[in-house]
């Protein structure tokens, strides 16, 4: 009989031990993996989403939150900025290019964010990459819309479907649906692995008439969300593909008549402003953007912030986060040593019959030494495999969540140069704990435990 069936025979015998054991090492080593391969691609996909802009300017509480809802869209920003003053700032010959954005609107949970053409120009949602198109081309016109990659996936749109925009989103109570006007789909974008892939875009001007026709409608007396008139029901949804659980193949030849509006100044208001500062050539940065972004705080109120430098906080306060995950997950490992060297300990008084015999048939005490040490470091083998398995399945899972829910594709990336020094502790940390009971088996008396057992 060899070494490895001794081993083998002697892990089988204790199956429950032997699993609970691995397992525990796995999870220990999955967990340190997951982590050190989310740090890196998860910042790289949050600045992803900043593209080639320097600065956001909102009417939010904070940089940071306005750069979560202007850019990533976790809500819509709550204060508006009126026209005039965006032709300000984009009249400043500091300025590149300035492309306002409003939000507030929504389709089937995905944000629209309404804009001008030149974001589909000027503004790369990746620095160096611009938009590319999967179908169609950009908005030219009142009442179109172009899809991002998540949108038109999750929503099945295609081009020249048609659709209604929601006033709000799904959670809001007084979300409701803009039915008098219809929106055509123009274009769908490639994916850029940020989070303008779940957006829905459309212009300014078409997004001002609808909510300048929900003015007129207050201050004539009608309420919009009441008006019998307009009362969202299925079958007028159906009518106009509202509710796109089912076929969009509809009639394309239909044409429905949007309503012009006549807007004021009060109607032309927008929530953010992307913003390029001009660059001398091979500069990535103006250094006029610190007095500019001052300027604009202390003259109009507005906040100013610079997406790179909100995302280096970001990932400054998760870094701390990040640490305390590794730390106990080093502690798992730890405790995963334990668990091996106990399960082995504990498994030394029911094989101390069997040592003996082995030693009878010849077996050395270092043989028998390394058996034990052979078998504990084999257990770390094990649980490092099952965890670098499991550490890849979570990675998945985790880039399917983000992705699903942020708009982000972040793509685990494993490095060998952390990997292996992790899988490689695992089995020596394994080995290590088999020590004790490797002397315990070492040190077995063959005549005391060959007696007669009764």
């Amino acid at each position: 009989m060899n070494d490895f069936t001794i081993i083998r025979r002697s892990m089988t015998g204790r199956m429950f031990s032997t699993v609970t054991t691995v397992v525990t090492v796995a999870v220990a080593v999955g967990l340190l993996l997951t982590l050190l391969s989310m740090k890196n691609a998860g910042r790289q996909a949050f600045e992803r989403g900043s593209g080639n802009m320097h600065l956001l300017i909102s009417g939010d509480a904070s940089p940071m939150v306005a750069v979560l809802n202007g850019v990533f869209y976790a809500n819509a920003p709550a204060k508006p900025i009126a026209w005039e003053k965006y032709e300000g700032i984009m009249a400043d010959p500091r300025v590149e290019w300035a492309i306002p954005t409003q939000q507030g609107d929504s389709y089937e949970g995905y944000p629209v964010l309404a804009t001008v053409p030149e974001i589909f120009e000027k503004f790369q949602p990746e620095a160096g990459r611009g938009w590319e198109w999967a179908a169609g081309r950009g908005f030219t016109g009142n009442f179109e819309v172009v899809l991002g990659s998540e949108a038109a996936a999750g929503t099945g749109l295609k081009l020249r479907d048609t659709l209604n925009l929601t006033h709000g989103t799904s959670n809001d109570r007084a979300a409701h649906v803009h039915e008098e006007f219809v929106y055509t789909v123009v274009g769908v974008l490639r994916p850029t692995g940020g989070p303008h892939d779940r957006a829905v875009f459309t212009n300014l001007e078409s997004t001002w008439m609808v909510h300048a026709n929900e003015r007129m409608e207050r201050e004539a007396g009608h309420d919009h969300s009441h008006d019998d008139e307009h009362a969202h029901d299925h079958s007028h949804g159906d009518e106009h593909a509202h509710d796109h659980g089912h076929d969009h193949d509809h009639d394309h030849a239909h044409e429905h008549e949007n309503p012009v509006i006549e807007l004021t100044d009060g109607d032309r208001l927008i929530t953010g402003i992307y913003v390029k500062m001009a660059t001398r050539p091979g500069a990535k940065v103006s250094a006029a953007m610190p007095q500019f972004a001052a300027e604009l705080r202390a003259r109009s109120g507005f906040t100013v912030a610079a997406p790179s430098d909100e995302m280096g906080k970001l990932f400054t306060i998760v870094s701390r986060v990040d640490v305390i995950f590794r730390a106990l997950a080093v502690v798992v490992l730890v405790s995963s040593g334990i668990a091996i060297m106990l399960a082995l300990y504990n498994s030394m008084s029911e094989r101390r019959r069997q040592i003996a015999v082995l030693r009878v048939l010849g077996s050395s005490r270092g043989r028998i030494f390394g058996l034990v040490m052979t078998e504990s470091a084999l257990l770390g083998v094990l649980g490092a495999a099952v965890g670098l398995g499991l550490s890849v399945v979570g990675g998945v899972l985790a880039s399917g969540v983000l992705r699903q829910n942020v708009g982000l594709v972040v793509s685990p990336v494993y490095g060998i140069q952390w990997v292996l020094p992790v899988l490689m502790g695992a089995v020596g940390l394994a080995a290590l704990a088999g020590l004790v009971p490797a002397v315990m088996a070492y040190r077995t008396s063959v005549a005391k435990n060959l007696k007669p057992i009764g």
